[in-house]
C-alpha cells in the first residue's frame, strides 16, 4: 500500500503529461496530422520502399526512386529483431506529434527525480523543457528524428548520474535502456552532442573521485557504463553497422576528389566543407534571443499586425487595409540575425533563465556547475564561423565533428542544461539555507534586470540591417519609384527596433511577476505550494505564448494530405503513361526536392546524407547542362516549367536505356580524371573507369588485359524483371563484351550472377555499374542482400536477450536487498 502511495504523485504527473500533450496538439484528437515540410520530403523519398513493403511484406533496403539509387538505411528501413524500436513505440503511444512532446516531458521528469526534485516542481520543470521554443519548432517543420533523440537525452544523463552516485544496478539499467533508445532514435548528430556533454559530466565525477581518493567506485562506475554501452550499442547493431557502411558512400564520407568544379584545389580535409558545416552559425549578440524571443526579429516570416510600421507604410502608399495586411504577412522579414533561415528564435524562457541564475546563487550542489559549463560550452560552439578559432579547432582535431552541419543546433545542450539549473534553483530556494533566500532572490533579480537594461542601452549600437535587405530593396525598386523600396526597408527597420524593445519589456514583465510571487512567499503572503504553482504557471505560460506564434492548429491538416503530400501534375500524368523503366530529372528541384521521387524514379531527392558521388555528378556535370550524363543515367524525361510556373515534360530521345554494350573501356588514374572525362564522353560506346575505385585486384588485372571490345550491332541487354532490390536482365551478344548498367554502383550488398554463377561488377562512368559478359545469351541477376543487415540482426538479437537477462537479474538483486536478504 505504501508503495502505491509513493507512485500516486508520479501517476498523476504522467497523466498530466498525456493530457497536456494532447491539449496542446488538440487537432490530433480530430484525426488530423501536422503538415511537416521535412516529413513531406521524406514521404516522397520513401514512397517506393513503402509500396514494396506493403506489396511484398519485406524490406527492400534499396530504392531507385531517389538519387538514381541508394540504400534505404537512412530512409526508415525496418530491421529484424528491432525490439528496442518496439519499446520506443510503446513509450510514444500518443498520436504524432503529441508523442514527442510527451517524450520531452517524460525524459526530463526522470532526470529531475534523479536530481532529488520533488514531483510538483519536476512536473513544471518538465513542461518548461518540453515547451522550449526550439523543441516545439522542430516538431512543426518535421525534424522528428532530432526531436526523438532529444527526448531521450535527459534519461541518459540521469542514468550516468545514478551510476556515479554508486547506484550501479538501477543506474546501469537506466543507462543501458536509455542509450539504446537514444541510438535507436537515429539522429547521430544529437547523440554526438550528448556525448560531448557526458564527457563534461564524467570529468566532474572523476574530479570528485580523485579528490576523495575513491578510485574503486570510479572504476566500478566506468565498468558498469561500459557494459551498459556495449549492450545498448549491440541492440542497435544493424542500424549502426549499416549507417557506418553507407556513411562512406554519402556526402558525410571523405571525397576522392581534389579539385572543385571550377578547377581550383579543394582545401581542408574535412568530410564536409567548412562553409557547409558553419552555414547555420548563431550570431554572438543574437544569442540573447534565448531570453527575449524577437530581439533579433524572431523568425524569417513573422506575423506583423496593423500597428506595424510596414502596415502603416503600405496604407500611406494607397493600399487598402486588406492589401496592407496581406503585404505584411508575405513580407514580414523582421529577422536580422546572421543565419540564412530561422523558423523561430531558440527561446528558452525568461523565467527559466531567471530561476537558473537563482540556482547559481542559491543551490549548494556543485553539480550545478556541470550544467552551467554544458550550457556555456554549447553556446560558444553554436557561434560557428562567428568564433572561427574555436570552430576550426573542433573541425580539424575533434573526431567526427566535421561530419555534421548546422553547428547552431548544438544549443540543444543549453536548452537542456538551463531548465535543469532553473529547477535546481527552484527546488533549493524552498529547501536550502532559508536565511539566504532574500539575498539570492535580489541578486538573481538584479542580475537579470541588469542584463535587460544593458540590452536596452545597447539598442542604439545596432543597425538592424538584415541579410535580405539589399535583395528586398532591389526587388521593390524595380518597376516602381525607388522611394518605395527605401521606404519599405526603413519601415522594416522600425519594426525590428519595436520588436527589440517590446520583447525586452515583455521579459522584464515576466521576471517582475515571478520575482514578485517569490517575494510574497518570503513575506508569508503565499503558501509554498501556491507559490510553486504560480511561478510554474508563469514559466510555462511565457513559453507557450511564444510557441503558439510558430506552431499552432493551423499547421494541422487531414490525414490524407500528410500521407499524400504531393499531387500529380499534368506533366506527371503524361510521364506515367510510359510503363518502361527510366529516370526523371526535375530541373526546378535540382537535387533538393523529393517531389518527383514520389511519382517517378528520379535522380533528385531530399536528404542530409545523399550519395556523395551523385551530388558531385550534379555539381560537376549536370549543373553544366551535360546532356550526355543524363543519357547515361537513363533520364528519359526532364520536367521543366514555363513562364507561368506550370510544369511540362520534355522527352529525351537519346537516353541510353537500362543497360548497353560499349566498344572501349578507358582507364584514367584518379577520381578527378574520371569525373572530368565525362565532359566529352560518348557514353554509348565508351566507358571510363579509375582502377583504384574497384578495390578488386582480380578485376583490375582482367580489365588491363582487354580494354577494347567488339560491339555487335545486334547485341542487346534487356531488363526483364524489376523490383528495387532485384533486377533480371537478358543479354545477347556474339562476342565477349563489356556492359554498362544504368544503376548506381554500391560496393556492398549486391549479389550478381550470370546464369546462376557469381559474377563481379565494378564502377564505371563515376557512378554506374560495369560488368564483363561472355558471348552468347545469358541471364544476369542483381539481388540486394546486404550482409551487414544479416550480421547486425544476429548481434541485435543476442544483445537484447542479454539486456533482458540483466534487467531480470538487476530487479531480482534489488528486490533481495529491499527484503534484507543476505546472499
Amino acid at each position: 500500500m505504501k508503495q502505491l502511495q509513493k507512485l500516486y504523485p508520479h501517476a498523476l504527473v504522467l497523466l498530466g503529461f498525456v493530457l497536456i500533450s494532447l491539449i496542446y496538439f488538440y487537432p490530433v484528437l480530430q484525426g488530423k496530422q501536422i503538415l511537416q515540410s521535412d516529413i513531406a520530403q521524406y514521404t516522397g523519398m520513401a514512397k517506393e520502399q513503402n509500396d514494396f513493403r506493403a506489396s511484398d511484406h519485406q524490406e527492400p533496403f534499396w530504392t531507385n526512386s531517389a538519387f538514381g539509387g541508394m540504400p534505404t538505411y537512412q530512409l526508415g528501413a525496418k530491421y529484424p529483431h528491432d525490439y528496442i524500436g518496439m519499446l520506443d513505440d510503446a513509450i510514444r503511444f500518443l498520436p504524432r506529434p503529441a508523442d514527442y512532446l510527451f517524450l520531452y516531458f517524460l525524459g526530463f521528469y526522470g532526470l529531475l527525480l534523479v536530481l532529488k526534485v520533488d514531483p510538483l516542481k519536476a512536473f513544471f520543470g518538465a513542461l518548461a523543457f518540453g515547451f522550449s521554443t526550439y523543441l516545439i519548432i522542430i516538431l512543426g517543420v518535421g525534424h522528428n528524428a532530432k526531436a526523438h533523440a532529444i527526448g531521450y537525452m535527459p534519461l541518459v544523463i540521469a542514468g550516468f548520474i545514478l551510476v556515479f552516485q554508486k547506484k550501479y544496478i538501477w543506474g546501469g539499467l537506466l543507462t543501458m535502456f536509455a542509450v539504446a533508445l537514444e541510438i535507436n532514435a537515429n539522429h547521430f548528430q544529437m547523440t554526438y552532442y550528448l556525448l560531448i556533454f557526458l564527457l563534461v559530466l564524467s570529468g566532474y565525477f572523476i574530479y570528485l573521485a580523485i579528490k576523495e581518493k575513491e578510485f574503486k567506485p570510479l572504476f566500478t562506475s566506468f565498468g558498469v557504463l561500459a557494459i551498459a554501452g556495449i549492450f545498448a550499442i549491440g541492440a542497435n547493431a544493424t542500424n549502426l553497422l549499416a549507417t557506418a557502411e553507407y556513411a562512406k558512400f554519402s556526402t558525410r564520407g571523405k571525397s576522392e576528389l581534389t579539385l572543385n568544379p571550377d578547377g581550383s584545389k579543394i582545401t581542408g580535409n574535412s568530410a564536409l566543407s567548412r562553409e557547409y558545416i558553419t552555414e547555420y552559425s548563431y550570431g554572438i549578440a543574437e544569442s540573447f534571443n534565448l531570453i527575449a524571443p524577437r530581439l533579433f526579429g524572431g523568425g524569417n516570416s513573422e506575423k506583423l499586425n496593423t500597428d506595424s510600421s510596414v502596415y502603416k507604410f503600405m496604407t500611406q502608399y494607397g493600399a487598402s487595409p486588406e492589401e496592407a495586411q496581406q503585404f505584411t504577412e508575405n513580407y514580414g522579414f523582421t529577422y536580422w540575425g546572421q543565419q540564412p533561415i530561422v523558423a523561430a528564435p531558440a527561446y528558452i524562457g525568461i523565467v527559466v533563465f531567471f530561476l537558473g541564475i537563482l540556482g547559481l546563487y542559491h543551490d549548494n550542489r556543485k553539480i550545478k556547475y556541470v550544467f552551467l559549463a554544458g550550457a556555456l560550452f554549447s553556446l560558444v560552439l553554436s557561434w560557428g564561423k562567428n568564433l572561427s578559432s574555436v570552430t576550426d579547432f573542433f573541425i580539424d582535431f575533434v573526431p567526427m565533428y566535421d561530419k555534421f552541419r548546422a553547428v547552431s543546433s548544438i544549443q540543444v545542450i543549453l536548452e537542456l542544461c538551463f531548465p535543469v539549473l532553473a529547477i535546481m534553483g527552484f527546488q533549493s530556494f524552498f529547501t536550502q539555507d532559508k536565511e539566504k533566500q532574500w539575498p539570492s532572490l535580489w541578486k538573481a533579480s538584479a542580475t537579470v534586470f541588469g542584463l535587460i537594461i544593458g540590452l536596452f542601452l545597447l539598442r542604439s549600437t545596432f543597425d538592424f540591417v538584415g541579410q535580405m535587405d539589399s535583395q528586398l530593396l532591389q526587388m521593390f525598386s524595380q518597376g516602381q519609384d525607388k522611394a518605395f523600396g527605401t521606404g519599405f526597408i526603413d519601415a522594416l527597420k522600425e519594426d525590428r527596433k519595436s520588436l527589440y524593445a517590446a520583447d525586452l519589456l515583455r521579459s522584464g514583465f515576466f521576471i517582475l511577476i515571478a520575482a514578485g510571487v517569490l517575494w510574497l512567499f518570503l513575506k508569508n503572503k503565499l503558501a509554498q505550494n501556491t507559490t510553486i504553482i504560480l511561478v510554474g504557471l508563469v514559466m510555462v505560460f511565457d513559453l507557450v505564448l511564444v510557441d503558439k506564434n510558430y506552431v499552432d492548429a493551423d499547421g494541422f491538416v487531414s490525414k490524407r494530405e500528410v500521407e499524400v503530400p504531393f499531387q500529380e501534375t499534368p506533366a506527371d500524368v503524361q510521364i506515367l503513361q510510359d510503363k518502361s523503366h527510366y529516370r526523371v530529372f526535375e530541373v526546378d528541384g535540382n537535387l533538393s526536392s523529393a517531389r518527383s521521387s514520389y511519382f517517378h524514379k528520379s535522380i533528385g531527392g531530399y536528404s542530409a546524407v545523399k550519395p556523395r558521388r551523385m551530388q558531385q555528378l550534379f555539381d560537376y556535370q549536370i549543373a553544366k547542362n551535360n546532356i550526355e550524363v543524363l543519357n547515361m543515367l537513363n533520364v528519359k524525361y526532364i520536367i521543366q516549367t514555363d513562364s507561368t510556373g506550370a510544369a511540362f515534360p520534355v522527352q529525351n530521345p537519346n537516353a541510353n536505356g537500362n543497360a548497353w554494350f560499349v566498344k572501349e573501356l578507358k582507364a584514367v588514374n584518379s577520381a578527378d580524371a574520371e569525373i572530368n572525362a565525362l565532359d566529352k564522353l560518348d557514353s554509348k560506346n565508351v566507358a571510363v573507369y579509375s582502377p583504384d575505385d574497384t578495390g578488386l585486384l582480380i578485376l583490375k588485372r582482367m580489365l588491363l588485359k582487354n580494354k577494347s571490345f567488339v560491339k555487335d550491332s545486334l547485341a542487346s541487354i534487356k531488363l526483364d524483371f524489376y523490383k528495387p532490390n532485384h533486377l533480371n536482365y537478358t543479354s545477347n551478344n556474339t562476342n565477349n563484351g563489356l556492359a554498362v548498367f544504368s544503376e548506381m554502383y554500391y560496393r556492398n550488398g549486391w549479389k550478381v550472377t550470370i546464369d546462376g554463377k557469381t559474377a563481379g561488377i565494378f564502377r564505371v562512368n563515376y557512378v554506374l555499374r560495369g560488368m564483363q559478359i561472355p558471348a552468347g545469351k545469358h541471364t544476369i541477376e542483381f539481388k540486394f542482400e546486404p550482409q551487414v543487415v544479416q550480421t547486425g540482426s544476429m548481434i541485435t538479437l543476442f544483445s537484447f536477450i542479454g539486456m533482458m537477462l540483466l534487467l531480470v537479474g538487476g530487479i531480482y538483486v534489488e528486490k533481495k536487498k529491499s527484503l534484507n536478504f543476505k546472499f
